[in-house]
């Protein structure tokens, strides 16, 4: 097969047009068990890179938000409160099972959010239409990433901030091979478990090691047009978040 009609799903080839399925079926599986599984897996530290996200994000009152691939609704919950009556977000998913599971969560909780079923390659939505775009563990999943990158600039205002965090290349070099076993190893066993699923979190810990590094992303977001992009390391690389600007 021609690899320019091909994608990764992984460390598996697969053709381009399926790779969302493929994606769809994995989030599908484990949706309901995705909250549990991400405390588990993280020791609950994600709930620490998404506090640095929000605090970076300086979101103010009154602002509009797009949480992408948002997915059981972590940080549009928190986002809501900050926006205020006056702001407005929108918990925007690919993935529909996902989506609902976010919408019971903040339901639950006395939230009023937006929800959306979107593809990140093209946001059905207004140019210069959000203050705020974040994005948390989701960008790995998408095929076209420089595609992502483009529409998330064009529906941004002049002046927002896109905020991506994500799985990146761990620094700490002694601790790779101990990091390779946890991930390889480790984690297809808590799939099998907890969410009755080892295949999907072994996807997890292939699709980490294909997504472009943390420089490999700046610059991917510099060439989409994004300005005063910067990173920050968090737990010694093994998750990084990136921010630009549209200026």
């Amino acid at each position: 097969m021609n690899s320019e009609n091909t994608t990764h799903f992984g460390y598996t080839q697969v053709p381009i047009k399926e790779k969302v399925h493929h994606v769809t079926q994995v989030f599908d599986s484990v949706a309901t068990r995705y909250d549990f599984m991400n405390d588990l897996m993280s020791c609950g530290i994600h709930r620490l890179w998404k506090r640095f996200t929000l605090q970076l994000s300086c979101v103010q009152r009154g602002e509009r938000v797009l949480d992408l691939a948002g997915g059981t609704g972590d940080l549009a919950a928190k986002f809501a409160p900050l926006v205020g009556e006056q702001g407005q977000v929108v918990l925007a998913d690919i993935n529909a099972a996902m989506l609902e599971v976010g919408r019971e969560r903040l339901l639950d909780k006395g939230l009023l959010v937006n929800y959306a079923q979107v593809n990140a390659e093209s946001l059905p939505f207004a140019d210069n239409s959000f203050d705020i775009i974040s994005i948390a563990f989701g960008l790995r999943n998408v095929t076209d990433k420089e595609a992502a990158l483009a529409s998330m600039l064009r529906v941004l205002k002049p002046g927002g901030r896109v905020l991506i965090l994500e799985f990146s290349e761990l620094k700490i070099r002694p601790l790779k091979p101990l990091y390779d076993l946890y991930s390889f190893k480790m984690l297809p066993l808590l799939g099998k478990l907890i969410a009755k699923d080892a295949d999907s979190y072994r996807y997890l810990a292939e699709s980490i090691r294909v997504h472009p590094n943390q420089e490999t992303l700046l610059k991917m977001m510099q060439r989409a047009g994004f300005d005063r992009c910067d990173y920050h390391n968090l737990s010694g690389g093994i998750v990084a978040l990136h921010r630009g600007y549209k200026l």
